[in-house]
C-alpha cells in the first residue's frame, strides 16, 4: 500500500477501534463488510488499526491491517484493550490517511485527533457504536452507589461525550434513539443515521430446519425461543433466562442461547434442562439455522445503539420480546413484537406468552418486511460513503479556510 499522496486520486480511509474481535461482534461485522465494499465498489483504499495479540502489519497493494499487542478484556476475552496511543499515532504517522473513522469514544478518538493536529487536512469521522454513558457507567453503578451518584457519574460521562464528538468533523448513529437524539441534545451538529446492514440472503425464513427442532426434541406445537450476543450483564443474559423460568412449565417451551461470557458458566449450573446453549457458533450459515427455527426472539438489552441481532432474527421472520429502551424502539413494534419495561422478567415473560398465543405468522412477515425495506449493507454504505464522508471533508476545508483567514488578519493587523 503506498501512503499520500495517491496519483490515481484515491482516498486512503482508515479505521481504528477497540471493538474487534476475530469471531464477531457487530463493529467486526461493519469493518470487515466496508472492507469488501471498499475493495468491490470504490477506488479508495483501506488502513485498518485494531488490537492483537501480537504486533503485526498485513499489506495489499489496496489495504493494510496493523495489529497493535494489547491485553484482554477480563471479562471479554475476545476483545482486547488497545491503550498504546503512541503506537497508533505511529502508525498513521507512516500512513497519512485523508480520513480517520473511530467506532468508540475512550483513548483513541484522542489519538486521531492528535494527528489532525500535525496534519490539518485530515478529515475526522465519528461513528456511535456504543452508549457508553449508560451501559458502562449508569447501569452498572447504580446497584453499588446508588441512583444519584451513578446518574451525575452519566451525565458527567455525557458531558465528556458532547465535548468529544463536536471536535469531529462529521458524526453518525446507527439509529434515532440508540445515540442520535442524544448527541443532538449534547450539542453535537448535524448528526447522520447509517444503519448497518443484514445478509438477507443468509438469514431468511427458508432457512428453518425441522430436523435441527427434532434433534432439540422440540415440536412444532412447542415455542424455542432464542438469544444471540455475549453473555454478561451489560446484555442481560440472565434476565432473559429469568423471564423464560416463568413461563408455564406445560408449555413445553425450550430457550437456546447461542454466544459466550462470563455470566454463561452461572446460567448452565442451574442445570434446567429446557436451556440449551451450543456456544458462539462461527459459521454464519450455521446461525442463520438456528434464528429461522426458532419461533421469538428475546432480548433484554437496553442500550443497543443498533441491534444487530435484533435485525438478523427479524430478516429470519422471527417476532421479537425485548425492552423499551434505546434502539429496540426503532427496531419493534406492536406489529413485529413486544416490548416492556427494563430490568423486568415477569413482563417480558408475558409478552413472551402473549406473541406465542398471537398471530406470530403475521408478526414474522411484518419483521421480515420491515428489515428488507431498511437493513442493507448497500444502503449502509451509500449513505456512508455518499453523505457522511462527503460532510466530513467539506468540514475539513470550511475549517482550514477558517484558520487560513485567521492566521491572514493576524498577519495584516501585525
Amino acid at each position: 500500500m503506498t501512503t499520500r499522496p495517491d496519483a490515481s486520486g484515491a482516498k486512503l480511509i482508515c479505521d481504528i477501534t477497540q471493538s474487534w474481535s476475530e469471531v464477531g461482534g457487530g463493529v467486526g461485522t461493519y469493518l470487515r463488510r466496508k472492507r469488501e465494499h471498499i475493495l468491490s465498489h470504490t477506488p479508495h483504499r483501506h488502513l485498518l488499526i485494531v488490537p492483537g495479540e501480537r504486533n503485526s502489519i498485513q499489506e495489499t497493494s489496496r489495504t493494510a491491517t496493523v495489529t497493535i499487542a494489547s491485553p484482554t478484556v477480563p471479562s471479554s476475552p475476545n476483545y482486547r484493550l488497545l491503550i498504546r496511543n503512541r503506537a497508533v499515532r505511529e502508525t498513521l504517522e507512516r500512513f497519512r490517511p485523508d480520513v480517520i473513522e473511530c467506532q468508540d469514544s475512550y483513548n483513541l478518538p484522542w489519538a486521531a485527533l492528535g494527528h489532525r493536529r500535525r496534519y490539518p487536512d485530515t478529515a475526522l469521522v465519528a461513528g456511535y457504536f456504543t452508549d457508553f454513558p449508560t451501559a458502562y457507567v449508569h447501569r452498572p453503578l447504580k446497584p453499588m452507589v446508588g441512583s444519584a451518584l451513578a446518574g451525575g457519574l452519566r451525565s458527567l460521562a455525557y458531558l465528556y461525550c458532547g465535548s468529544l464528538y463536536r471536535r469531529f468533523d462529521a458524526v453518525y448513529a446507527l439509529s434515532e434513539n440508540g445515540g442520535a437524539s442524544k448527541l443532538r441534545e449534547l450539542g453535537v451538529g448535524d448528526v447522520g443515521i447509517v444503519p448497518l446492514g443484514v445478509e438477507l440472503d443468509d438469514f431468511s425464513p427458508a432457512a428453518r430446519d425441522p430436523g435441527l427442532r427434532r434433534s432439540l426434541g422440540i415440536g412444532e406445537a412447542e415455542p424455542l425461543l432464542i438469544y444471540v450476543g455475549r453473555m454478561d450483564r451489560e446484555r442481560r443474559a440472565q434476565l432473559v433466562v429469568d423471564a423464560f423460568n416463568r413461563l408455564p412449565k406445560a408449555l413445553g417451551a425450550r430457550l437456546a442461547l447461542i454466544g459466550e461470557g462470563p455470566v454463561r458458566d452461572n446460567i448452565l449450573s442451574s442445570g434446567n434442562p429446557r436451556v440449551i446453549a451450543p456456544g458462539y457458533l462461527t459459521c454464519r450459515t450455521e446461525l442463520s439455522r438456528w434464528l429461522a427455527s426458532a419461533d421469538i426472539y428475546v432480548s433484554a438489552m437496553a442500550d443497543e445503539t443498533f441491534g444487530v441481532s435484533v435485525i438478523e432474527a427479524q430478516a429470519s421472520g422471527l417476532p421479537v420480546v425485548g425492552v423499551a429502551a434505546g434502539a429496540m424502539l426503532d427496531r419493534v413494534d406492536s406489529d413485529t413484537g413486544r416490548l416492556g419495561p427494563v430490568e423486568d422478567s415477569a413482563t417480558m415473560a408475558t409478552n413472551i406468552l402473549e406473541v406465542w398465543r398471537g398471530d406470530r405468522a403475521s408478526m414474522g412477515v411484518a419483521a421480515r418486511e420491515h428489515v428488507e425495506g431498511q437493513f442493507s449493507w448497500e444502503r449502509t454504505f451509500r449513505t456512508l460513503f455518499g453523505e457522511i464522508y462527503p460532510a466530513a471533508f467539506a468540514a475539513r476545508r470550511a475549517a482550514l479556510r477558517t484558520q487560513r483567514q485567521g492566521a491572514f488578519a493576524s498577519g495584516t493587523a501585525a
